[in-house]
C-alpha cells in the first residue's frame, strides 16, 4: 500500500512515521527555505557545541557529534516543525553534575558512563512516550526550570572562573568556595589570560547589542583567538587552548550497559529525562504559538528518546531541544523539519574543515563565550514576574534556585518538581466552596453571593467549583461544616455542581454520606446541574443509589420547587425573607391551608 498519509497507517505504528503528516507540506520553495535555515543552524551550532561540551566535562568534539544524528533523528519522529535537538548549557550541567564524581571529566571512563547515561534517558524517554505521558510535563511548574536555569547559569560561570582569571581553582570546589578563593586572589590573576577572556566577552556583548544579526559567538571567538596570537607573538605570553578537534565523522560507539556503570548513572536518570523533556517540549510549543501549530507531546517524547537512543551510539550525550538553536531556525524562515535534518548534516560536514583550527581557539575566550550564555540564561525579566505576582511560584523558583547552587543538580531538579507538585496538589484540595442565594435586585433572580443578600433560613444553596477527590474531600466537609454551624437550621443543601469535572471513590463515598446524614437530621443534599460524566461516575460507585436520583435536578427553578415542598412550613409561615417566588404564592391564606395539609414531618 503506498501510503502518503499517517491516518492509513494503524493506530500502534503512528508514532514511528509522524513524518507522514508533514511530508505532503514539502516543496521546492520549503527545501530552499529549509537549506538556508539549515545552514544558519549549523554556523550557529559549531562554537555553542564546543561551549557545551566543555560544560559538559566531555572532550570538545562531543558537544559537535551531539548537534548531528540527534537533531535528524528528532526532527524526523518529533511533532514540532521548528524544535532543534542537541547539546543544551542545563542538561551539560546537569550531566557533569552527575558523572563528576565517579570520574575524570573528559576521561574514557567518563564518557562511556555519558553515553551509558544517554542511552537510559533515551529509553525511558520513548517508553514514556508510547506510554502517552506527554502531559505530566504540564504538571512541572514554569518557575521551576526558572530558577534552575539561573542557578544553572551561575554555575557555569562559576566553573569558567579559573580559565577566565588563570587562577589554579581544584576540580569539584563548590560554588562558594570557588568565589571565595578568586576574591582572596585577585593579585594571582594572569593578566594575559584575563585580557583575552574579558575581551571576548565584551566583543560579544558589543556584537549582540549592535550587530545582531551578526553571529555574535563566532565574532567573540573569533576576536579572543586573534587577541591571544598577538599576545603570544609580541609579548610571549603563553595561553592554553581547546586543541584540535578531530575532523572525523562521529565514530561509532556502544554504551556500557554492565551493573556498575547503570549504578553510577542511576541517581541522575529521571532528574535528566525530567529536564531533556520539559526543556525540548517547552520549547516546541513557544514556536508552535507562533507559528499557528499542534505540537504533540506524546510524540515529542518518542522523538527525543529516539535521537538519545541513537546518539549514543554515535559518540552524542544528552540531546534535548535546544532554546538558541530553535530560535535561529524559526526566525531564519524555516518551514519543515528538514531544516533541523539539513543542521545536522551541515555541522557534520563543517566540522570536517574547521575541526583543525580549535586548537588556535584559547580557554580562555571560550570562557568569555561562557559567560555570555551564562547572562542569556538568566530570564530576569520572568523572574521579576514571578516574585511580583505568586508568593508559592516565588518560593518554588528560590527553592530551586538555592538547591541548584547548593546541592547536586539532579537533587534540585527533584525538589522542584515536588515543590511544584506540591503547590498543584494543595491547590486541587480546595475547591472553591461558596454560599449563592437569589439576587432580589435581579427581575430574574439570578443568583449572587450570599453574603451580599438575604438567605432561606432552611435552604442553602452552595456553589462547588473543582474536583471531589480523595485529597478534597476533606476541605468541603471543613466547608460545609462551618457553614451548618453558622446557620444550623439550613439543613437543606443544594449544591450547583456543574463545576465539578471528577469525583473518585472517595468523593462519591463522602456524599454518600452526606445525604444519608442530612435525611436523618430532617433535611437533604441536592445536586443541580450536575454533569453526566460525573453522574456515571457515582452511579459506578454506589453513591448515586444512597444520594437518590429524584435529588437531581436540571436547574435551579426545578430544584426549588421541589425542595420547596420539603421544607418545615411551621418555619415557612414565620419567615420574612420570602427570596423564591413558591414563598410568595404561599402568602395568601388558601395557599397556606394546602401547604398545611400537605405538610410533610420534618
Amino acid at each position: 500500500m503506498n501510503l502518503r498519509r499517517i491516518d492509513q497507517l494503524p493506530r500502534w505504528a503512528r508514532p514511528l512515521a509522524p513524518f507522514l503528516a508533514w511530508l505532503p507540506r514539502v516543496n521546492r520553495g520549503t527545501v530552499k527555505a529549509d537549506a538556508m535555515a539549515g545552514l544558519t543552524g549549523a554556523l550557529v551550532a559549531l562554537p555553542q557545541g564546543v561551549a557545551f561540551a566543555t560544560i559538559a566535562g566531555m572532550p570538545p568534539e562531543y558537544g559537535l557529534y551531539a548537534g548531528m544524528i540527534p537533531a535528524v533523528i528528532a526532527a524526523l519522529f518529533g511533532s514540532s516543525w521548528h524544535l532543534v535537538s542537541g547539546p543544551t548549557t542545563a542538561a551539560s550541567i546537569v550531566l557533569f553534575s552527575v558523572l563528576s564524581p565517579h570520574a575524570e571529566p573528559g576521561s574514557a571512563q567518563y564518557v562511556s558512563l555519558a553515553l551509558t547515561l544517554t542511552f537510559l534517558v533515551g529509553l525511558i524517554q520513548v517508553a514514556m512516550g508510547f506510554a502517552k505521558l506527554g502531559s505530566l510535563i504540564n504538571f512541572i511548574s514554569h518557575s521551576v526550570v526558572t530558577g534552575f536555569t539561573a542557578g544553572a547559569a551561575i554555575l557555569i560561570a562559576t566553573n569558567q572562573v579559573k580559565h577566565f582569571t588563570g587562577l589554579s581553582i581544584p576540580r569539584g570546589t563548590s560554588f562558594t568556595d570557588t568565589w571565595s578563593l578568586a576574591l582572596s586572589h585577585v593579585s594571582d590573576i594572569h593578566i594575559g589570560v584575563f585580557a583575552v577572556g574579558l575581551a571576548t566577552l565584551l566583543l560579544g556583548i558589543a556584537v549582540k547589542r549592535w550587530a545582531p544579526k551578526w553571529p555574535y559567538m563566532i565574532v567573540a571567538m573569533l576576536g579572543g583567538s586573534a587577541l591571544a596570537a598577538v599576545l603570544t607573538t609580541w609579548k610571549g605570553v603563553e595561553l592554553a587552548t581547546v586543541g584540535a578537534l578531530p575532523d572525523v565523522l562521529p565514530p561509532l560507539s556502544a554504551p556500557s550497559l554492565d551493573s556498575e556503570s547503570i549504578r553510577a548513572v542511576a541517581s541522575g536518570v529521571v532528574a535528566v529525562t525530567l529536564l531533556a523533556l520539559t526543556e525540548a517540549v517547552s520549547i516546541a510549543r513557544s514556536l508552535a504559538a507562533r507559528s499557528g501549530q499542534h505540537v504533540d507531546g506524546n510524540q515529542e517524547f518518542v522523538g527525543q528518546g529516539l535521537s538519545n537512543l541513537f546518539g549514543s551510539f554515535f559518540s552524542g550525550y544528552v540531546a534535548t531541544g535546544s532554546f538558541n538553536r530553535s530560535g535561529v531556525n524559526y526566525a531564519a524562515g524555516a518551514k519543515t523539519p528538514i531544516a533541523a535534518m539539513l543542521a545536522g548534516i551541515f555541522l557534520l560536514v563543517l566540522v570536517l574543515f574547521v575541526a583543525p583550527w580549535a586548537q588556535y581557539l584559547p580557554n580562555a575566550a571560550m570562557a568569555g563565550i561562557l559567560f555570555l550564555v551564562a547572562w542569556g540564561l538568566i530570564d530576569f525579566k520572568e523572574i521579576i514576574h514571578v516574585l511580583k505576582t505568586s508568593h508559592a511560584e516565588t518560593a518554588i523558583l528560590l527553592a530551586t534556585f538555592a538547591a541548584t547552587l547548593f546541592l547536586a543538580l539532579e537533587e534540585a531538579i527533584i525538589i522542584g518538581v515536588l515543590l511544584s507538585l506540591s503547590v498543584y496538589l494543595s491547590r486541587t484540595s480546595k475547591p472553591h466552596v461558596r454560599v449563592r442565594a437569589p439576587d432580589p435586585n435581579s427581575s430574574k433572580r439570578k443568583f449572587t453571593d450570599a453574603a451580599s443578600t438575604t438567605e432561606c433560613p432552611q435552604l442553602r444553596f452552595v456553589r462547588i467549583d473543582g474536583s471531589l477527590f480523595f485529597g478534597a474531600t476533606s476541605h468541603i466537609r471543613e466547608s460545609l461544616a462551618a457553614q451548618d454551624r453558622a446557620h444550623p437550621a439550613q439543613k437543606h443543601v443544594a449544591v450547583v455542581a456543574h463545576g465539578i469535572n471528577f469525583i473518585d471513590l472517595a468523593g462519591a463515598q463522602y456524599l454518600a454520606e452526606e445525604a444519608q446524614r442530612r435525611r436523618a437530621t430532617g433535611g437533604g443534599l441536592y445536586f443541580i446541574r450536575i454533569k453526566d460524566t460525573v453522574q456515571e461516575q457515582m452511579a459506578d460507585s454506589g453513591a448515586l443509589k444512597a444520594i437518590g436520583g429524584i435529588n437531581l435536578f436540571d436547574s435551579k427553578t426545578e430544584a426549588i420547587e421541589a425542595i420547596y415542598r420539603r421544607l418545615d412550613r411551621n418555619v415557612c409561615r414565620t419567615c420574612q425573607a420570602r427570596i423564591f417566588r413558591e414563598c410568595g404564592a404561599a402568602s395568601t391564606s388558601k395557599e397556606t391551608q394546602v401547604i398545611q395539609a400537605e405538610a410533610v414531618p420534618a
